[in-house]
């Protein structure tokens, strides 16, 4: 653990500038719900209400995109907190979203030649746009990908070929030929000189000739799932590895939240059923990865796992989901349980029955 806190630290340099200012604004609306404004923690407006379109920052730390109406047209760029504009025309838009600051950095589309780059907090250039595609920043390192082919498949897009790096955010390379780089914890990195042993760990060889080292999520839950979760699938070991509220659905109320142990007490037979047949290697089942949805937690407990734009920090806290199969073919529904990774472990957060008898 000391090891990877001091490599944490190591990478945290390149943005610990940026999370020094606490002075964190949030967006306001205008009365007529039409403009976003910003004010500072003492309700002093900071920015009165201007912004509109592409502006989906809740939150203002070092920079955001934002849209301004210009007479007839709409302006998008990225602002910085001292007022400082950059990128005009150059926004990274993905999925009809823009992008959204981690860790003090921000990516853009240079629209001439498709190209992707980075901004910092400052609104300064550190990653030139030379790459075809980056990842945010995750403690101080992205990947990198470069000249790949852009692909449509109908109104999507997808990259063929290229080659991927890891680079830091200073554009200095520190792992080439990054593969098979999915589902990566990169606040779990650790080097060596040898390959890590760890079960759970996938590592790459660095430019460095040190041996990067990080968690595989899919590893992880697999691991803790078999050797934590199902060897005790009593009340209280289930009370012990859920969320404080379990989310289910129920006809025809739709979603419903309930204290976990209200939850647990209510449907436990249920729950060490399904459960206990994740046990034997005939029960037909997978398991996925995604984010927490933002439209059905939606209250404060779960801000932690949001970022300033209300989007899912599932590079730190994904969504694991247990899918089981219906043992007649000829049914369709499935049983799903949801586990959301925390601070304090893998915590059941959601469950949907086949049957529809949750109570």
């Amino acid at each position: 653990m000391k090891k990877t806190l001091i490599l944490c630290l190591f990478f945290c340099l390149n943005f610990s500038v940026f999370s020094q200012n606490k002075d964190t604004w949030v967006s306001f609306w205008d009365q007529d719900t039409t403009h976003i404004g910003f004010k500072d923690k003492n309700g002093v407006i900071k920015i009165e209400p201007k912004f509109m379109g592409m502006t989906i920052a809740h939150k203002f730390e070092n920079i955001i995109t934002v849209t301004e109406e210009k007479g007839q047209k709409w302006e998008s760029y990225y602002l910085t907190k001292s007022g400082k504009i950059v990128g005009r025309d150059s926004l990274y838009v993905f999925d009809n979203g823009p992008d959204c600051e981690n860790e003090g950095f921000i990516r853009f589309t240079d629209h001439k030649t498709d190209k992707m780059g980075m901004f910092n907090g400052y609104g300064k250039i550190v990653i030139p746009a030379i790459y075809s595609n980056l990842t945010k920043a995750r403690n101080g390192m992205i990947i990198a990908l470069k000249d790949a082919e852009k692909k449509q498949d109908g109104e999507h897009f997808f990259w063929t070929g290229g080659k991927e790096f890891l680079i830091d955010t200073n554009n200095k390379v520190l792992i080439e030929n990054f593969t098979n780089n999915y589902d990566l914890n990169f606040y779990s990195l650790e080097k060596s000189k040898e390959p890590s042993k760890d079960p759970i760990r996938d590592s790459f060889l660095g430019v460095d000739g040190q041996y990067y080292s990080f968690i595989n999520f899919d590893k992880e839950f697999k691991y803790w799932l078999q050797n934590t979760l199902l060897k005790d699938l009593s009340q209280t070991g289930l009370e012990k590895h859920s969320f404080d509220k379990i989310t289910y659905w129920k006809e025809p109320n739709g979603w419903i939240n309930l204290p976990k142990t209200k939850f647990i007490d209510q449907n436990y037979t249920y729950l060490k059923l399904k459960l206990d047949e994740l046990k034997n290697p005939k029960t037909d089942y997978f398991v996925s990865t995604d984010g927490l949805n933002q439209f059905i937690f939606e209250t404060e407990e779960y801000d932690v796992y949001f970022n300033n734009c209300r989007e899912s920090k599932e590079w730190l806290y994904p969504v694991k989901s247990i899918i089981v199969n219906p043992k007649n073919k000829t049914e369709f529904k499935q049983d799903r349980f949801e586990f959301l990774r925390t601070e304090n472990g893998y915590k059941l957060i959601s469950v949907s029955n086949a049957k529809d008898n949750l109570k």
